[in-house]
């Protein structure tokens, strides 16, 4: 209720109200479905009766006391014992009179939580003949307030219009007001239009909107995603996201931002959208972290990505996981403390391919180690030997490529065959290299077939040379 009403304002209100100056009169539409219009003559100010100003003034002053730390300590038991008394003889007083006991009762209850009692006191406000036109228009947008609080949206946006009417100056605040309860009832088309009023009114008057306003806008552009049309309504949102990013940078406008990015197509925004937020220390899901990943990676930045993964699983985060019974199917949730990226194979993976990408082979190496223990298929352990004889490994590379191979579940098996034969070859382990082409050999494609049979003669005859070499070696050493 605070964002609704603020207790200093409403004291200060009270004071000055109680007393008389004189302006001349307004006039005021007032308006039945029953009864033509009439106008009622309201004074913008009248003199309370001296009885009630002395006792209203100790009512100010019990509302106005402060601790011993200067802290508000209304003296309410002051309060409600002159105003009871006021009440008990409303009789006897003026209708200006009761008009401000009656404001003063208002703002008891409302303090008090009791909002329909203070409802109440706000139509006798109204009511009151000889009310000021400043108390009735405050006690209209307070009632307005209250019937919003009481979800009563109708009600409250007939007093927000009623009061929009009689005032002077209608300010942005006011025009939120009514676009929020707009949205409330359902109605998004006025609802929109009110928060655009309040967001241009703030801009002309020189001060930053409310992030809410804006909120509410992107919420009323969803809601009439389909009478907008989907891409217009879509950039519309943009536009609103782009701003709370700059005006009011949290982690949820960031995603929303990227998210409209990548629905209208336009990755790479949406990757430095993402980019940003993690820069900032947002991000803090798995998904989030992963999504930034492939992004990258998918505009050809994978040292970034990897950089992305290694943060992610660095950064502890506290996380809950459901865990089900299998013998009565009931879930637990147990909180736990872990990375944000876990050292999963699909993730490992991830990571290798990011360093892999990036040249950075002897970091893609290990990640793709603890990737390949922990897959269910031989394919990490092919690709890691691939990785080892890349980097001249020899023997690690026929070791990786036997794990893949006994795991099984590879893909293009003879090619694997043809690699782990190349590994033994540069070995100078010819036997093994040609039993593993002839292997390779037996392949369908024919393509693979030549290949494979092309790796036998060539091992053959390398096999030839390196002997003779090695006779001649010998021939040489014994004539020394």
């Amino acid at each position: 209720m605070n964002n609704f009403f603020n207790k200093s304002k409403i004291i200060y209100l009270l004071a000055i109200l109680a007393f008389a100056f004189s302006y001349p009169s307004t006039y005021v539409n007032a308006q039945s479905s029953d009864k033509p219009k009439t106008q009622t003559k309201y004074k913008k100010a009248r003199a309370l009766q001296s009885k009630t100003a002395k006792k209203m003034a100790k009512v100010y002053e019990a509302l106005e006391e402060v601790d011993d730390k200067g802290e508000p300590a209304p003296d309410m038991e002051t309060v409600i014992e002159i105003l009871t008394e006021l009440r008990n003889n409303q009789a006897e007083l003026k209708s200006y009179d009761r008009s401000v006991m009656w404001n003063s009762w208002g703002y008891v209850y409302f303090s008090d939580g009791k909002y329909d009692q203070a409802m109440q006191s706000y139509e006798n406000v109204i009511n009151e003949p000889e009310v000021t036109l400043p108390i009735r228009n405050a006690a209209l947008f307070t009632l307005a307030q209250l019937n919003l609080v009481k979800e009563n949206y109708t009600k409250g946006i007939e007093l927000i219009l009623q009061w929009m009417d009689q005032v002077e100056t209608v300010t942005a605040q006011s025009w939120s007001l009514l676009g929020q309860a707009y949205f409330q009832q359902g109605n998004y088309k006025k609802a929109m239009s009110s928060m655009k009023t309040a967001v241009s009114m703030a801009e002309e008057e020189g001060y930053k909107p409310k992030e809410n306003w804006y909120v509410l806008l992107a919420a009323c552009i969803s809601e009439l995603k389909k009478e907008i049309g989907e891409k217009k309504a879509l950039l519309q949102q943009l536009d609103i996201y782009e701003i709370l990013v700059n005006l009011y940078p949290k982690k949820l406008y960031f995603i929303q931002l990227g998210g409209t990015y990548g629905q209208l197509g336009r990755e790479k925004d949406y990757m430095i959208t993402l980019k940003a937020a993690h820069a900032k220390d947002f991000l803090d899901k798995e998904s989030e972290y992963l999504a930034l990943a492939q992004l990258l990676l998918l505009n050809q930045n994978p040292y970034w990505a990897a950089q992305v993964l290694v943060s992610g699983q660095k950064k502890i985060v506290t996380y809950t996981e459901t865990i089900t019974d299998k013998s009565t199917g009931k879930e637990t949730k147990i909180e736990k403390t872990g990375p944000v990226v876990r050292s999963n194979e699909k993730n490992l993976k991830l990571l290798a391919d990011s360093w892999r990408m990036a040249q950075e082979i002897e970091k893609a190496i290990p990640v793709l180690a603890q990737a390949a223990k922990l897959s269910k298929d031989g394919k990490s352990y092919v690709l890691l030997g691939n990785l080892y004889l890349a980097e001249d490994k020899l023997n690690e590379a026929v070791d990786s490529i036997k794990k893949g191979l006994k795991k099984g579940k590879i893909d293009k098996l003879s090619q694997v065959h043809l690699t782990l034969g190349q590994a033994y070859f540069e070995l100078q382990k010819f036997e093994d290299a040609k039993k593993q082409f002839r292997i390779a050999a037996r392949d369908k494609d024919k393509k693979v077939k030549t290949t494979a049979n092309n790796w036998i003669k060539y091992t053959e005859n390398e096999e030839i040379r390196v002997k003779n070499l090695a006779l001649r070696r010998d021939y040489i050493q014994s004539q020394s």
